[in-house]
């Protein structure tokens, strides 16, 4: 909302508001035309914020005159007074702490969540420095990535690169692991494949030796016995 706000040259007025003035008649004509913008401004601004919410924010803020009235309602109504800040902020900072990569994910989506976490930090007044969440992207990855967070932590000055940069590197090493490990899943599924046709090869010949012995004996046996019956 803000950057929208900001889009159309109108976040001054909500931020600010402006002076209205008690007679307006009195006013050179110059400083008419400035309040007559200014006015014009704050009703396209506070247009802008009535669209952006749903129809019961709307109705408890139907009274709002201006802009800033309308933005310093929705202050209160979705981030709270300070102490509420304060709580929900605590329970953020408790998240971060905890929040480890899955064995189920990748780089990307790991990433996302810890996106969403650091940015509900900075909304809700944590001043958190792209340092500090390089150092925890690093330290919770999972085991597979050790050998890759010493080699970047031995050539790298995080404060020298930015975070995309850094996930951009992890990626990289996450998709030659993954090449690795499909090359290593084909080898061992081709010797698993040859090593079953041996083994089916060897137990199919010694059958058919076996069988033809067994029915060799049996004939010679068959043989013997109608040559004594006669």
């Amino acid at each position: 909302m803000k950057v929208l706000l900001g889009s159309y040259d109108n976040w001054d007025v909500v931020e600010n508001g402006y002076d209205e003035p008690e007679d307006e008649a009195v006013l050179p004509d110059a400083e008419k035309t400035v309040l007559k913008d200014s006015k014009k401004r704050d009703q396209r601004a506070l247009y802008t914020i009535i669209q952006g919410v749903d129809e019961s924010t709307f109705e408890k803020n139907s009274n709002a005159e201006t802009a800033k009235d309308a933005w310093e309602y929705l202050q209160k109504s979705f981030q709270g007074v300070e102490k509420v800040k304060k709580v929900r902020l605590q329970v953020l900072r408790g998240e971060f702490e905890n929040l480890k990569m899955k064995s189920s994910e990748n780089i990307g989506e790991f990433v996302t969540r810890l996106k969403t976490v650091t940015n509900e930090m900075k909304r809700n007044g944590e001043s958190l420095d792209d340092v500090r969440v390089m150092k925890k992207l690093l330290h919770s990855l999972i085991k597979k990535f050790d050998y890759v967070v010493t080699s970047i932590e031995e050539s790298k000055n995080l404060s020298t690169i930015s975070i995309d940069e850094l996930v951009g590197s992890l990626q990289a090493h996450e998709q030659r692991m993954n090449q690795y490990d499909d090359a290593n899943h084909l080898k061992k599924a081709l010797q698993s494949k040859v090593s079953i046709g041996d083994s089916s090869g060897s137990s199919n010949s010694a059958r058919g030796r076996g069988g033809f012995r067994g029915g060799y004996r049996g004939g010679r046996g068959r043989g013997r016995q109608s040559f004594n019956r006669g």
